[in-house]
């Protein structure tokens, strides 16, 4: 049987009738530090072009150390911005940050040039944080295990899922300053499995192309549309249940007040 895939308008007009691309590109509530002092990430300087991406490249492998430095700061928000909506950390997103930076300039001297330089350093972004959060759900499962072995609570930890990090529960005084609908979007986010976070951050947060997404991901651009309608419609349902929940938080809060 022939899978069936939406077309691009459908998919696209489906999401932008929900008014959430906005929602989803601006800053999260763990928004980087202005300054990169004790391992912060800055806000950094414009994304630079392509053509000056080469040209940086070119003077690194030519031995200039400012060039190497230029680059890397250039990626510095983009990548941390990856990591902040696929693991919900700001502590393991600037950890996180810190080992793409690394990973990139490890590998820059083997950077073949067949993707653009912006889709490989995405592809190392993406495939850290899969990495992060798959091991932090086997950190899980031990964890849970040991519940179940009976073991004491004073020498064991349980762990939050994922999905959960850095999400705690918000006041809902909190949940009317920030707004109802960004807290949602981001919970709902931060709720979908890793696959289905990946393929909405890359189109709906950093606006890729459905072909770069498909390099990125390393898989047919049939499938990268096949998953992001899946994925949308999963975010859509969250969202609803989120919205829901953090009205019914917030109106209970506010009775509680006025009683």
């Amino acid at each position: 049987m022939k899978r069936f895939a939406a077309p691009d308008a459908a998919i696209d007009d489906l999401w932008q009738e929900a008014n959430l691309i906005s929602e989803m590109q601006r800053p999260t509530s763990a928004s980087p530090p202005a300054d990169t002092a004790g391992g912060a990430v800055s806000t950094g300087p414009p994304r630079l072009t392509p053509l000056r991406e080469l040209q940086l490249l070119e003077q690194h492998r030519a031995g200039d150390p400012k060039a190497l430095s230029e680059l890397l700061t250039s990626y510095q928000r983009r990548v941390y911005s990856i990591c902040c909506r696929m693991v919900h950390d700001p502590e393991r997103s600037r950890d996180l940050t810190q080992d793409v930076l690394l990973k990139v300039m490890n590998g820059l001297d083997g950077y073949d040039g067949r993707a653009k330089l912006s889709t490989w350093i995405i592809r190392i972004t993406i495939n850290t944080c899969l990495s992060d959060l798959q091991k932090q759900k086997v950190r899980q499962t031990a964890s849970l295990d040991d519940l179940s072995t009976g073991s004491s609570s004073s020498d064991r930890s349980v762990e939050l899922p994922a999905s959960m990090g850095g999400q705690r529960e918000l006041s809902g005084a909190e949940v009317v300053e920030l707004g109802e609908r960004r807290v949602a979007v981001e919970r709902a986010l931060g709720g979908l499995d890793a696959d289905a976070r990946a393929i909405l951050v890359l189109r709906d947060v950093q606006d890729l192309e459905y072909q770069q997404i498909s390099e990125v991901l390393e898989v047919p651009v049939g499938t990268v549309k096949s998953r992001l309608f899946r994925a949308r419609a999963s975010f859509r349902t969250a969202l609803e249940q989120e919205m829901a929940r953090l009205s019914g938080t917030a109106g209970d809060e506010m009775g509680t007040k006025t009683a």
